[in-house]
């Protein structure tokens, strides 16, 4: 997977955006307030990153993101429920 570039969708959340990025090595990364919160950079055969984003009120989502390395699916939830599931170009 080295040398590809890399792929981020930046997802809104009521006033917070996030941003899921396949890195040009293959890795996952999720970004909050420019701050990288996650990275996973494993052997397993999906990688897997998560964080809890307050929102206004003590108001808080659980963001969590996959990528299944067989076919290069991203899917990504909050709350449990889907906010993006897209193949990443080869």
């Amino acid at each position: 997977m080295l040398g590809r570039e890399p792929v981020e969708f930046t997802l809104s959340l009521e006033h917070k955006e996030y941003t899921v990025r396949v890195t040009e090595d293959g890795f996952l990364e999720l970004w909050l307030d420019n701050c990288l919160r996650k990275r996973d950079s494993t052997d397993e055969p999906v990688l897997y990153v998560w964080t809890n984003i307050e929102l206004y009120w003590e108001n808080h989502r659980w963001v969590e993101a996959r990528l299944f390395k067989h076919n290069r699916k991203l899917h990504v939830t909050v709350d449990g429920t889907t906010v993006l599931d897209v193949d990443i170009p080869r």
